[in-house]
């Protein structure tokens, strides 16, 4: 998995999440698969299209944190994750 400070896009901006689709019991072979990229500052209720309980692995940014719900629309348990 990438270190959480080098999380940026090709041009440099800073990225706040990457959750990826695919995992493994073994550390260096998580973080795999698809990837869904969450920018600071967003705001999203609805998983995209095809991610609805398919993240497996996640890394967060430093100076981010990512908050989930258990259902869509930010209802259920909630949980948040930092660097």
């Amino acid at each position: 998995c990438p270190a959480p400070s080098s999380l940026r896009t090709a041009n440099g901006t800073r990225i706040c999440a990457q959750l990826y689709a695919d995992s493994s019991p073994y550390y260096d072979q998580c973080c795999g698969g698809a990837v869904l990229v969450v920018n600071p500052g967003s705001d999203v209720p609805y998983m995209p299209r095809n991610w609805g309980a398919r993240v497996s692995s996640l890394v967060v940014g430093t100076r981010c944190e990512l908050t989930v719900w258990s259902r869509a629309g930010k209802k259920g348990k909630s949980r948040r994750f930092g660097a």
